[in-house]
């Protein structure tokens, strides 16, 4: 008898990104119960309904509901991006085989929730397995076939581990700049300002007191619903001031270009007035760093904050030119603020510029031998990626953010960042425990006709890094628990290792096949 297999499709709580993935999760869900059938099982779409916007855990409740009473192995298809929370809240707690099953796509971002929902999973110690196809008929894929077959029959899929490490020399000089960063946090610990709490079901991004006092890190949570007040009481002058700033230092706006008729300077100066606002929170509660849940409650309100969060992630910016970056995590997310302002105070001891970057894994593929993963934020990251100067914001471009998640115009802060050594980290929680990822890789420049298809493959009003992580595709999309990662140019691995473990982090090395220059 055919073993029974449901089949769920996790959606997104908003109405326009689900109706926008629809064709893609019928045809993956098509392909994947022909590939159950073909290894003998009898898959079930769960929550079948006549309108199949209905069939979407689109809400908490939904898989609360629908997925809880589920015993058979269940299968989500991750062709899409969705909610962590939509998995996590029907599935915890329980025991029956999970996979999280995405496609290959850049435009289609399945394997972004499937690494989302993969870390959610696992801070909740909820066990699960993954897999992933190029192949639009997922049969023709041996591998895929493979490792569905081992799933079915043993609940579990294995993966590479071989680029994992949990130890590598470390310098003197490194291990003493970690002992004092160290040293000089356990005496002030860094509070980190959290305007709005967590984002779209990124429950992997938030890590609470009990998990970071023992760390160094304390939050001071601020409502969001306060950030109109804050912002009535910024004047025009500042505002006037801030505009002429940014548009004498070289940002270029795509106002009112096709497609992004409704986008205009004023738009951009409602843009400014926030982020002059935010500086004002930042400067009331005396914190170095902030986490931004990425205006979810406020979307109908105010425009999008990508391009205040790259402003504070700059060194160039209104009202605080030459000073160091305000390390900025877009959707509230802990796990990159983290290692980000780490990073920051690593590159300031060591006389560095102290840039660091927010991105999403968002995509990847095979150039010149080597793979490199399209990492790809909305907007947070910093000048200094697309110029390496901390004078100056040449080389952003602010694009309309897509109407299908703003309904509000505003601009992003995108540009090409140029090639050389990075450092690369995630925390993240484990069951409750703390972790630090920890990587060398480098940036990479692409042809311009690689770069531009890659770019217009995937999201082009946001910018892009074309980088080798130091591991195989396998590495990551196996063994990796976010779908963020935190990065700076040049090398602060050895001190961030360092620092990690001074903190009381436990520290995994993510290393293998790719050489770094």
């Amino acid at each position: 008898m055919a073993r029974k297999v449901a089949v769920y499709w996790p959606g997104d709580q908003r109405l326009a990104p689900n109706q926008s993935a629809l064709q893609g999760v019928l045809a993956a869900t098509a392909e994947m119960m022909e590939a159950l059938q073909k290894v003998g099982c009898a898959p079930y779409l769960v929550a079948a309904n006549d309108d199949p916007m209905q069939t979407f855990i689109a809400k908490p409740a939904d898989s609360i509901r629908h997925l809880t009473p589920i015993q058979d192995p269940t299968v989500a298809i991750c062709t899409h991006w969705f909610y962590g929370t939509h998995t996590c809240d029907g599935m915890a707690g329980k025991e029956n085989p999970l996979l999280l099953a995405s496609n290959w796509s850049g435009a289609a971002p399945g394997l972004v929730g499937l690494l989302n929902t993969g870390g959610c999973l696992e801070s909740l110690g909820r066990k699960h397995s993954r897999i992933w196809t190029s192949q639009p008929k997922f049969v023709e894929d041996d591998l895929f076939m493979a490792r569905l077959e081992q799933w079915v029959f043993s609940g579990q899929i294995n993966y590479r581990t071989d680029e994992l490490a949990y130890s590598t020399p470390i310098s003197e000089r490194a291990n003493n700049i970690g002992r004092e960063i160290a040293r000089r946090i356990r005496l002030e610990p860094i509070l980190m300002a959290m305007l709005g709490d967590t984002s779209m079901g990124m429950i992997n991004g938030y890590f609470g007191p009990r998990l970071l006092s023992p760390l160094g890190f304390r939050e001071q949570k601020i409502d969001q619903a306060l950030l109109p007040d804050y912002m009535n009481r910024v004047s025009g002058d500042r505002v006037n001031a801030a505009f002429k700033f940014v548009v004498a230092k070289g940002v270029n706006f795509h106002w009112r270009e096709p497609g992004a008729e409704d986008f205009g300077s004023e738009d951009t100066s409602l843009q400014l007035k926030m982020y002059l606002a935010v500086l004002d929170m930042l400067e009331e509660f005396d914190a170095p760093c902030l986490g931004w849940q990425y205006q979810l409650g406020l979307i109908p309100i105010l425009p999008p904050s990508d391009f205040c969060e790259g402003l504070l992630n700059s060194h160039c910016r209104p009202e605080q030119e030459g000073q160091e970056p305000i390390a900025t995590s877009t959707e509230a997310d802990q796990g990159n603020l983290i290692p980000m302002e780490l990073m920051k105070r690593i590159q300031r001891e060591k006389g560095m510029d102290g840039a660091t970057i927010f991105h999403d894994v968002r995509w990847g593929a095979e150039h010149d031998g080597h793979f490199l993963w399209v990492l790809l934020n909305s907007g947070s990251c910093s000048a200094y990626a697309f110029n390496k100067r901390t004078d100056t914001l040449e080389g952003v471009h602010s694009y309309r953010q897509p109407k299908q998640y703003f309904p509000n115009a505003g601009g992003t802060f995108a540009g090409e960042s140029l090639p050389g050594n990075i450092t690369w980290a995630r925390a993240y929680d484990r069951a409750g425990v703390m972790w630090m990822d920890v990587g060398r890789g480098r940036s990479v420049q692409l042809p311009a006709e690689v770069r531009d298809q890659w770019w217009n493959g995937t999201t082009r009003e946001w910018p892009i890094m074309a980088a080798d992580l130091g591991c195989s595709q396998e590495t990551i999309m196996g063994n990796y628990f976010s779908n963020h990662v935190a990065l700076c140019y040049d090398d602060a691995f050895e001190e961030m290792v360092a620092v990690s473990r001074e903190l009381g982090f436990k520290v995994r090395i993510i290393s293998g096949s790719s050489k770094v220059a």
